[in-house]
This record gives structure tokens, C-alpha cells and sequence, in this order.
């Protein structure tokens, strides 16, 4: 291997992944091949089989036809070439021309233990100095949550704290839907059906009701529905008494978004509805025409988006009113005014993925070069079918979380009845929404999510519970040892790797920087909770195979050592996808 010394930069990272890719393009550059000749450039990966290395790059084999030399020696004169670096023990040419990566020992227990102090757990702070506005988590109101509106808060509050974690300025903004054609309906519903004492005693229960039965209504009766359109063009007229009472749902529904959100450990920085951004409205359309952009169409207006094969997009109704896809655009114009971001990220379903091409085509027409992202989910479904807020088939989520203390309860209470009342509550409400939040964030977002209750309230396998059990048996662990052996401090011995175990569990830890950053940068949170499962088998099969307090002085220490870095990786895991860890459950 060729001797060199890599930049500093590079010298100082504890990325692996990182270091390795900066010392595998010097080594391409060093054996003569440009990266620009690599279909798809230059990676560094991470193996699932220690077999072939701990990190591999499989460069060789597309450069080959690009250059008219065999693989094999290819990678051979790239290893030749590696530049040294501490964290690289060896390499090693495999098959056709595979680049297997092994790293150092000593710099594995180095790295070990700098993650067992350091409070960002190793993770680069690559977002430093840049804002991303994240647009999650902003339901329709007037109508209770239902399990379906887990996704956006859940999935959207994961990758907002990954985001900090990585250094970015995050405004997170709950995007509600406050202003639109169910509040017309909803009107209409109230005065005919309403109940004031009912609307006292369970305000949101109330709304849905009368909403569903003017909905209904409006299906079969056109004369109620021109009635409903009606009292939605006085609403945005700016009718006093419609007015009132629209301030009134939206009060009465903040007030139970609030205490739905703070159950999932949710918050935003700003609370904007849809009607913060109303009077931008005729302003956007105005400069859309004066651009050229939007032109009329069979009495609307319209931008028409040929050349990025997509449909036209109206941004004024015929009858004058706007949609959806002009208060996007307004509310990307006041977001860019207000916050000058990098990236704006909406966190929305499936469902609105046509809706957004449109409005970031729409955009970077108007000149905005902020970067827009979807990251969108696939939705939630019960068995026999999807919701329906209006058809009446919907499984409240305060009913879910409900259920999943209830049981998380008769486990804790089963598990521990000396436990005091109050903290086996306490470990339940902990327990059972981890769960919840768990078995939605653990799917693939894209994926759709057949709703079972079983399911989702798993505290078992690839579970919630799992993870935080795993966390306070290894707190038990240094309990016991802080018990058995006063005033010692196993960080005063240094990590050793004594079993291959060890290198196994050591490999996955600091693997977590580049964990999160993926995950981050994919959006999807599963990848973290797919990472942190991994590491909890792999620490239980450590903590089965070999003694931890019967082990002999110094060994014993480095295994309550290695023990307490798995512990913090687990528990900033679980904290990051918005889950409690518990030192005693």
C-alpha cells in the first residue's frame, strides 16, 4: 500500500464511510483514473458480511469497460495506491475486482470510545449554515385525528430532529388546513344540527358529527350544497357572523391538535394555516399573469406545464375562488422571503405527488432556486378499506394511543407489581405510544401500512419495547456493577477487543453517524429504526456470549464500557425518532 497522508479534514473525520470514499478517490486518482469515468462515481459502502471487509467499493468492474482494462487489476493498482490513514487497516482485492475495507482495530476503540463522551455521537454537522423549513403534520380541522394522520407528524418529527442533530437551522411549520370548501359545509352542518350542549362537552366529536351529516346531505340535496358554497364565499368575504365561527372551530381545534401532538411528543416552531397566507392570494395569480405564466381556460386561470409533461395546474377557479395549488405557491413565496432557506421538505401522502410537481414546476418558473422536496408516504388502510372522515370509517387516534397504554399497563403491571401505581402509569404512557410511533416509523414510508391492532401495538420483536428494554437492561447492567465494585470507573479502562463479537458490535456503533445522515438525506426514519434493531440483536448476543461482571479486571470494565457507548447510541436513536427510554421498565 502507497504511503501518503490525507487532508486534515479527512485525517480528523469519524465517518468511516467518509474517510474510506476520501481515501479510495486518491487512490483511483493516484493509479491514473479520473472519477468522471466511473458510470455513477465513486462509493464506499457498507457490507452486510464481514467476509467481504467492513466497507466495500465496487468502482472497478464499471471504470474497467470505460477504460479496456480488467477489473481485477484495477483494483489491485487502486489498493496499491491508498494513501494511509489510521482508521484503514487493510485492504484487499476480491472476486472480478471488488475493493474490500477493513478497518483498524485500534482506531475501531478509539472511535468507541470518543462515541461513549461525545454529544453528538459522531454525527457531522454538514448542515451547518443552512435552513431547511419543514412542512409536516398540518391536518384538515374540525374533525378529531384519526390513525391515518399519524404518518405526516410521526415521519416529519423523525427527520426534523435527524436535521438538527446534523446542524441545519429547522423551522418547522404545521401547514394546517383552515381555510377552504369543508368550511362551508361545516357551517351549514352547525346551524342545522348543531347541539350546544354537546358542543360544550366534546367540541370536536360535535364538529365531526354535524360536518359527516351535511356532507351527506350535500350529496343528495344540490340545493344544500349551493347553500354550502354560499356560506363559504361569505366566510372568505369576510362575514362577521360566518367569521366568528370559524375563529371558533379553528380555537376548539387547535386546542385538541395540541394535546393529540404533545401525546406523540410532537411540536412545530410556527402554526400557520392555509389563511395566513389568503391575502397573498390575488397578489400571486397577478404576478403568474404579469410573468406570462398563467392564461385563461374555459373561465379559469391556468399555468400550462407542456414542457415538463405535466397538466395544466389552475390557479384561479372559474368562479374566482384559488385552490390549493395557489396558496402553495403564495406560501412558498413568503417562506422564501421570510426565511431564506436552502430546502423546503413538505411530508405529505401519496396522494399529493402530482400536486406538488406542479407547484415546484410553478416555482422555479417564477425564478426561485430554493430546493423543494416531497418526501412523501404511502398511506394507512384498514383491512377492509381506506378511512373516510365523511363515511364515518375511521379509527380515532386518541383511541389507538388509548389502547396502547392500556396494554402497555397489563404487561408492566404483570412485569413489575411492586412497581408504585404512578410509575407503572408512567412506563406504560412511555411504552405503548414508543410503539405506536415505532410500528409506523419502522415501514418503509413508502409502503402502504395495513392498519391491525396487533400490529401496532407489537412490544415484542421488531418492536419499540424491545429497543427501550434493551436500553435498561444495559442500564441494569452498569447498576450492578456500580453495586459490586464502589468508587471503580469502568471509563478509566480503555475498550479491547477480546472476542469477535466485540468487533461486530463496535463495527455497528460507529456506523451511526452515517446512519442518521442517511436516513436524513433519504427521508426515511426506517433505516434508522432497521440500524438500531441490528445493533440491540447484536449487543444480546454479546451479552449472552461472554461474562460481563465475572470477567477479569480491565476486560470486565471494557465490557461495561462498550456496553454503556451501546447504550447512548440506542437511547439517541430512540430520541431522535421521538421515543422515551426508560432505565427501568
Amino acid at each position: 500500500m502507497m504511503r501518503g497522508v490525507m487532508s486534515e479534514q479527512d485525517a480528523e473525520s469519524s465517518v468511516p464511510a467518509d474517510v474510506l470514499t476520501a481515501a479510495v478517490r486518491e487512490g483511483f486518482a493516484r493509479a491514473g483514473f479520473a472519477e468522471a469515468d466511473v458510470p455513477g462515481g465513486l462509493s464506499v459502502v457498507a457490507t452486510a458480511n464481514p467476509a467481504f471487509g467492513d466497507y466495500q467499493c465496487n468502482a472497478a468492474m464499471p471504470l474497467a469497460k470505460a477504460v479496456g482494462r480488467a477489473p481485477r487489476r484495477i483494483a489491485e493498482s487502486v489498493i496499491a495506491a491508498l494513501p494511509a490513514h489510521p482508521c484503514l487497516g487493510r485492504a484487499e482485492a476480491a472476486g472480478p475486482g471488488f475493493i474490500n475495507l477493513f478497518l483498524d482495530d485500534a482506531w475501531l476503540c478509539k472511535q468507541g470510545a470518543a462515541l461513549g463522551t461525545d454529544p453528538r455521537l459522531g454525527v457531522p454537522r454538514t448542515g451547518r449554515g443552512r435552513t431547511i423549513v419543514m412542512d409536516y403534520g398540518g391536518p384538515n380541522i374540525t374533525k378529531p385525528l384519526h390513525i391515518g394522520h399519524l404518518r405526516s407528524p410521526n415521519i416529519g418529527g423523525a427527520l426534523d430532529r435527524m436535521y438538527r442533530l446534523l446542524g441545519y437551522r429547522v423551522i418547522a411549520d404545521s401547514h394546517l388546513g383552515d381555510w377552504g370548501t369543508q368550511f362551508g359545509i361545516t357551517i351549514m352542518g352547525y346551524r342545522e344540527y348543531g347541539d350546544a350542549e354537546a358542543m360544550e362537552r366534546a367540541p370536536m366529536e360535535e364538529l365531526e358529527r354535524v360536518y359527516v351529516k351535511s356532507y351527506e346531505r350535500s350529496r343528495r340535496d344540490e340545493a344544500w350544497l349551493t347553500r354550502c358554497r354560499e356560506e363559504l364565499v361569505k366566510l372568505q368575504a369576510g362575514d362577521a357572523e360566518n367569521t366568528a365561527l370559524w375563529k371558533r372551530f379553528v380555537a376548539l381545534s387547535l386546542e385538541e391538535l395540541d394535546r393529540i401532538y404533545g401525546r406523540l411528543g410532537v411540536s412545530f416552531d410556527l402554526v400557520r394555516g392555509e389563511s395566513y397566507y389568503r391575502d397573498r392570494l390575488r397578489e400571486t395569480v397577478a404576478v403568474l399573469r404579469e410573468r406570462g405564466l398563467a392564461r385563461p381556460s374555459e373561465g379559469a386561470l391556468a399555468v400550462f406545464l407542456e414542457d415538463e409533461k405535466l397538466p395544466p395546474c389552475i390557479v384561479r377557479k372559474s368562479d374566482g375562488g384559488f385552490n390549493y395549488a395557489t396558496t402553495d405557491i403564495a406560501t412558498v413565496m413568503s417562506r422564501v422571503e421570510e426565511f431564506q432557506p436552502d430546502r423546503i421538505v413538505y411530508v405529505t401522502d401519496e396522494r399529493q405527488q402530482l400536486h406538488f410537481r406542479q407547484v415546484f414546476a410553478i416555482c422555479r418558473r417564477l425564478g426561485y432556486d430554493t430546493a423543494l422536496e416531497h418526501v412523501w408516504f404511502g398511506l394507512m388502510r384498514l383491512p377492509e378499506g381506506t378511512f373516510s372522515t365523511r363515511e364515518g370509517t375511521v379509527i380515532r387516534l386518541e383511541a389507538l394511543l388509548d389502547e396502547a397504554e392500556r396494554r402497555a399497563l397489563a404487561v408492566v403491571q404483570a412485569a413489575s407489581p411492586d412497581m408504585p401505581a404512578a410509575r407503572q402509569a408512567e412506563v406504560a404512557r412511555a411504552v405503548g405510544v414508543g410503539a405506536v410511533k415505532y410500528a409506523d416509523l419502522s415501514q418503509n414510508p413508502q409502503s402502504v401500512v395495513t392498519f391491525t391492532w396487533d400490529k401496532a401495538l407489537a412490544l415484542d420483536g421488531n418492536s419499540g419495547p424491545y429497543l427501550q428494554y434493551a436500553y435498561a437492561r444495559i442500564a441494569g447492567v452498569r447498576n450492578k456493577y456500580d453495586a459490586r465494585f464502589p468508587g471503580r470507573d469502568p471509563e478509566t479502562e480503555p475498550l479491547r477487543l477480546s472476542e469477535p463479537v466485540e468487533r461486530e458490535l463496535l463495527i455497528r456503533l460507529v456506523r451511526f453517524p452515517e446512519t442518521v445522515r442517511r436516513a436524513a438525506e433519504s427521508g426515511k426514519p426506517s433505516i434508522v429504526t432497521d440500524y438500531l434493531y441490528d445493533l440491540a440483536q447484536v449487543y444480546s448476543a454479546y451479552y449472552q456470549a461472554v461474562p460481563f461482571l465475572k470477567a477479569p479486571a480491565g476486560l470486565r470494565e471494557s465490557r461495561v464500557r462498550l456496553g454503556g457507548v451501546t447504550a447512548r447510541v440506542l437511547r439517541r436513536g430512540l430520541e431522535l425518532l421521538g421515543i422515551e427510554v426508560l432505565e427501568r421498565i
